[in-house]
Parts: C-alpha cells; structure tokens; sequence
C-alpha cells in the first residue's frame, strides 16, 4: 500500500510513523492517556482502512483518520495535542529553512560560506546565485535525497557528503575530456555543429569553448592532454608552408627552400604563441555557470605522442606554455601575479629527466616555472607504470585518478572516462569513538565504511536513470561518451569504466591518538598502513558486491579541515596533537607542523600514495627558490625515482599598495588570523593578491580560519 507524500511523490506506508507521533502526543499530556496497545491499534486500523480504499492515500486523509481514532477511544486531550502536532510541522514545513543562509549570502556576512572555496569571489553575482542554488540543493538532499544517518553524520562531521550543493541535480564530479575525438572526429555546442579544425589556433580556440561548456555541466575538475593538440601543429606548418610559397612565387622571389621553411616556421611558432595564449587566457577570464574559471588541469606528457615529429611538435606547445605562465598574468592594477588556473601537470620521463636527454630544456623551463608560479606539478611516468599497469594518464582536476580499464578491443581506455563523486570519512573521529581500544577502533571503522558506502550508493544512484540529453556536450557531443538522444548513461557507470570514491582525512591524528606517536615513527607506521589497506579492502569488497568500481581517495578537503576540527573539538574537547588545532591534515600528509627534509616527506608518503589507488598528491613547501634552480632540479629527479604524483609549494604574493613582490604573512589580530604586507603593514584583502596551494590546487580568494592556521603553521621542507 502506498501514500501519496506533500511534494507528489508516492511511499509505501509505514504505521511506525503514525505510532510515533500518537506516542509523542501521549507522553506531552499532563496524564496518557492512551495505551502503547492502544495506539498500535490505531495504527493497525488506519492501516486496514487505507487498504480497503484500494488507491494511495494522501498524508492528510491519513492524519485525519488519526484524530478520529484518537477521539472515538475518547482521548480528547491527547487530540487537541496531536492537532497543535500537526499544525507545528505545518509551521516548519511552510518555513523555508534556506532562507537566513540565502539572504547573509546576498549581504555577504556569511564568513563560513565567504571562506568556502578559495577560488570563488562570493560578492560576485554569479558566485552568489551559484551558492544561492547550492543552498536550495542542500536543503533539498537534506530533507527529501538523502537518509537521515548519512546527513545527521555528514552535521557532525563523523563523514563529509562532498558537494551537497550540486547534489539535487544529476551531476557527476571530474573527468578526463576526450578532446581528441572531438577535435578530430567534430562535434556541437549550444547546438552548432564544429568541425575538425584546420589550424592549431583554431584547434586551441575550440579547446576552450569545449573547456567552457564542460565546466558548466559537472561540478569537479576536468583536465585534458596537449598531445592532442600537438596533430594540428602539423595542420598548420603544411597550410603555412603552402601560404609562404604562394607568397614568394608572387613576389618573384628567388629564395631557397631552406629559406621558406625557415619563415614558414617562424610563423608557425608565432601561431603556437598565440594558441597557447588563447588557452592560457581563456581559461583564466572564462566565468562558468557556478561562479568561477574552469577548474582545469593540462596534461603535458611527450610520450603520448604518436611519432617523433608529433613528438616535437608538442614539446614546441609544452615550451611555450611554460614560458608564457612563467610570465603570469597583469591584474587589475597591472601588477604581475599567479593565476590558480589552468593546473599544469608535467610528465618526467627518461629523456627530459637527465641533463643528456634531448627534452631536458623543458624540465629546466618547467622547474623555473614551478618557483615563480607553484606551477607545473610532477608525474613520475616511472613510478605510474609501476602503479598502473604500465599505463601513464592524466589526474582528473587536481588528483582524482582513474582505475586501468581496457575497452571491448583490450585497448587501455582513459580519455572520456569519469568519476562519480566522493565521499570522506573522518578517522579522527573513529579513533576518538573508540577510546583508543583498538578492537573497538576497527568496529567503528567497519561502521562508519559501511555508512561511507550507503552514503556512496546515493550518489551513484542519483547519477542512475540519467538522460544524455541533461548534458549534450558530455554524453552525446564526445566529451565523455556519445550516446544517443534519451539513452541513459547507466552503461558508464559499471564496469569499472567510472570510479566511485572513499575519501580519508586525519590518518596522523588518527594514528597519533591512537599510538601516542606520529605516523612517521616507525613504531606506527605499520598501524597507519594497517588502516590504509583495510580501506583499501572494503572497496574491493563493495565493487565485488556492485560492479561499480570503489577506490580511496586522499581528499582534497579546504574548508572541511575547519568543519571536522570544530566538530571533534565539540565532542571531545581538546586533545594535545590531536584536536588542538583549527585543522586536521589531508589525508595521508605528515602534519604541517612536524620537521621533516623533503627527500624524507616524499619518500614517506609514496609508500601511502600507491595505496591511495583513487588518486592523491604530495608536496613539499620551499622557500624562494628563483636562485637554485639545480636545487629544485635535485627535488625533481627525486621525484621521478619515488614517487608518483608531487608538487612544490613556493610563495608569489603581491601587494598593490607598496608594490611588494614576495611572501605576504599571517598575523594575529584581535583573536583573528588576518595577512598583513610585511613592507607597508598592509592588511586590507582587496589590496593583497596571494596565492597558496591548498588541496592541491592553487587558491587566491582568502581561506577560513582553520586553513589560514594550517598555511601559517606550515614548515619548509628544503
């Protein structure tokens, strides 16, 4: 028998809810007067009137039915109680309980929300509509999507349900574009039909209107390759070429061949400068439909290209968007500063990794780049051959990374393929659940996984029944699939050819709580690893259980390192090294605070990375390093040898009041962390560019208190 709810959708019935709230009505009188035998029969009734009216029955017919009931056993009092019940959730129910937190984002007095995301500018009026709309999905995953456990644990912080603000519509989180097919093989957007470029410029405008519209269709991160732009370079040296001995046969000239194919390059590269340009700019004033640029991230890899000539070609493309980004980008004021986007990732591969190889110019260009703008970071295709199955690909967005997965040919697939939304267990607080007894730890854990996964299901069944048509770019135009009009991707999303992702935060306060010592210690390491791999098995469990394919992620977490820190404190007060601060540390990472030479940080967590099979990154934090490039040479090859995924964390701050070019501090005032110039005293944050990565991703817009302590806190590692 079914009930048909206030919003029009229909339930099956369920009596336990009409005993509870007879119940409640009962026990607020001065004197029950009904019995629990009593009301169940009530209940039991209701039941059988409801079936004997063979159709669904309205929740108020049913509450009607109820007051009766209650009166025919001569209960008045607990009557007039269940009324004043029922006219109070009527209240709440008119009550739109987004309000208040819609109106202090208009008015921009919401410092939790004005710290939310790094990258966001939330006195914008894109930004402000995007957490407007946030807001009402949010309240309606709360109230209507979402199980009761899954969102009273996400309230105290045990679990974190990632971008709840998006969760109402059927989105996925981050992917890889398949900017190849599209470039070759044509495809439309806002319903124009684009074809195979005929030059790298046009290929490169193209690429950032793909960019644009892909942006405003997911919520996470995207990224794509240079490789597959490098085929175009070709394109356009031939169709230079051919213009240039137009040029010269009018002319009459008697230049030579070798002469031709000398301007004809130079033009090539001028092509190349403005291509590159177009992507670096584009990307950076772009504004999507949630309120900010395109989270993207550049793939530039040498050994995806096809033959030696595309090969150098694309290192032609990867030199000129080193260059150009080592440059930076004007402001407002014509200051030069660090841009958070596009992400650049770097591939370290045999021949650009020694100072014989032939592309070792590009790892030089590359590390002066990462001193001025924090930016590429390093892939060690050594160490992800190892980890992947011989297969070296791009993270999607900062570092959720895909699982092997062949295609019907036995062909490795990456490219189109996505992720379909994370959630994050917080394991300080199972450690703090359990009292340090470790029997009791790992029942927690087992707990709250399996809560981690029901709250994962949610996601994957919110993704499930999903039209193409909701987003024609992905599903249909080639970005990720091209499937046929009102054909469901249901198909993408087993299998394994998406991922589906656990999250973890605080395994050093985790560890630290339980063993008194830091997961560095070889002493508690292996305890560390230990809960690492039992992540790692209840994944493979559940994608056993549902062809969906699990794996752990090191969450890039910003302003959930404050929410879970409140929390803990909250419910366990302060605890030296453990909740003493306004922050718990991503993932595996060796806690901020603790002494550490970057050789030995990036050795360390190596060994946690590789169990990360869902994507994680590590860094080291440096100081100005514009003059010891071979310092950071030395870093980079450590890299390349040890670990998988890593970047350098430098400082190019800027103040437009004095004109200082440098490190912009964190100082304290008034109880409050605030950044201060360290030349003119400057403290006013419209007057201050910084940039700082965070989560793995360049952040310019200010942090919450808690990051800001995590970031003022932070020790050199070189």
């Amino acid at each position: 028998m079914r009930i048909i709810k206030r919003n029009g959708s229909e339930v099956e019935f369920d009596g336990g809810k009409i005993v509870a709230a007879v119940t409640k009505a009962n026990n607020a009188a001065i004197k029950p007067m009904l019995t629990k035998e009593e009301i169940e029969e009530i209940a039991d009734y209701i039941e059988y009137k409801c079936t004997k009216m063979n159709r669904s029955v309205s929740v108020e017919e049913i509450q009607d039915m109820v007051e009766d009931q209650i009166m025919a056993k001569g209960a008045f009092d607990i009557a007039r109680l269940y009324v004043r019940y029922r006219f109070t959730r009527s209240l709440v129910r008119k009550s739109n309980t987004t309000d208040e937190r819609i109106l202090s984002l208009i008015e921009c007095n919401n410092e939790e929300v004005l710290q939310e995301n790094s990258n966001k500018d939330p006195i914008v009026n894109s930004v402000q509509r995007d957490y407007m709309a946030g807001e009402v999905s949010k309240d309606i995953s709360r109230r209507l999507l979402l199980p009761a456990d899954v969102v009273e644990a996400d309230k105290e912080g045990i679990i974190h349900f990632h971008d709840a603000d998006y969760f109402a519509q059927h989105m996925h989180n981050c992917d890889l574009i398949n900017l190849e097919d599209m470039l070759q093989n044509g495809t439309v957007i806002s319903e124009t039909l684009i074809e195979k470029p005929h030059s790298f410029s046009t290929a490169c405008n193209i690429a950032t209107q793909i960019i644009a519209q892909v942006a405003s269709n997911q919520y996470g991160g995207q990224s794509i390759s240079l490789a597959h732009l490098a085929p175009f370079v070709q394109v356009s040296r031939e169709k230079i070429l051919a213009d240039v001995e137009q040029e010269a046969k009018e002319l009459g000239s008697t230049a030579t061949e070798e002469k031709i194919k000398e301007v004809a390059e130079k033009r090539l590269l001028k092509e190349i400068e403005k291509g590159v340009q177009t992507i670096q700019y584009q990307v950076i004033t772009l504004m999507t439909t949630n309120g900010q640029a395109p989270f993207l991230t550049i793939f530039m890899y040498l050994n995806e290209a096809k033959d030696e000539r595309e090969k150098k070609d694309l290192a032609l493309i990867m030199e000129e968007m080193l260059r150009q980004r080592r440059e930076g980008v004007k402001n407002e004021t014509g200051a030069v500063i660090t841009p958070a986007f596009p992400k650049l990732i770097y591939v370290l591969e045999e021949d650009n990794i020694n100072e014989a190889g032939k592309y070792f110019y590009l790892t030089e260009l590359a590390a002066k780049c990462t001193v001025k703008r924090m930016v590429p970071d390093y892939i060690s295709e050594k160490k992800m051959k190892e980890l992947k199955e011989g297969n070296c690909f791009p993270v999607m967005g900062c570092r959720s990374a895909l699982n092997p997965w062949k295609d019907e040919n036995g062909n490795y697939k990456f490219y189109g393929r996505f992720n379909q939304g994370v959630v994050t267990i917080n394991l300080v607080d199972a450690a703090l659940s359990s009292g340090g007894d470790y029997n009791r730890f790992w029942e927690i854990m087992d707990e709250r996984l399996e809560l981690c996964k029901k709250a994962l299901m949610c996601r994957h069944n919110r993704l499930k029944g999903t039209v193409s048509d909701c987003a024609p770019i992905l599903w249909q135009f080639g970005a990720l699939a091209r499937l046929k009009k009102g054909e469901k991707i249901d198909k993408l999303l087993y299998g394994g050819y998406s991922t589906i992702s656990l999250g973890y935060a605080g395994l050093c306060e985790c560890v630290k709580y339980m063993t008194g010592k830091s997961h560095t210690d070889p002493k508690a390491t292996p305890f560390a690893l230990r809960i690492m791999k039992h992540m790692n098995e209840a994944c493979a469990r559940w994608t056993e259980e549902t062809n969906i394919f699990f794996s752990i992620y090191g969450s890039p977490i910003e302003s959930t390192t404050y929410k879970f820190a409140k929390c803990l404190q909250r419910r366990f007060g302060i605890i030296k090294g453990v909740t003493d601060k306004k922050y718990i540390t991503n993932s595996y990472h060796v806690h901020v605070t603790e002494p550490i030479d970057a050789f030995s940080k990036l050795k360390f967590e190596s060994g946690f990375q590789a169990l990360s099979t869902g994507g994680a990154v590590s860094y080291v934090e440096v100081p100005n390093m514009e003059n010891n490039i071979p310092a950071v040479i030395s870093v980079i090859k450590f890299i390349y040898e040890n670990i998988m995924y890593a970047e350098l964390n430098t400082k190019s701050d800027y103040c437009q009041k004095c004109g200082y070019s440098g490190e912009i501090k964190i100082i304290e005032d008034d109880g409050k962390l605030i950044w201060e110039c360290p030349n003119c005293r400057n403290t006013d944050q419209d007057t201050l560019n910084v940039a700082r990565r965070t989560c793995g991703y360049i952040g310019t817009q200010f942090w919450n208190q808690g990051r800001t302590e995590e970031i003022k806190e932070r020790v050199l590692h070189l």
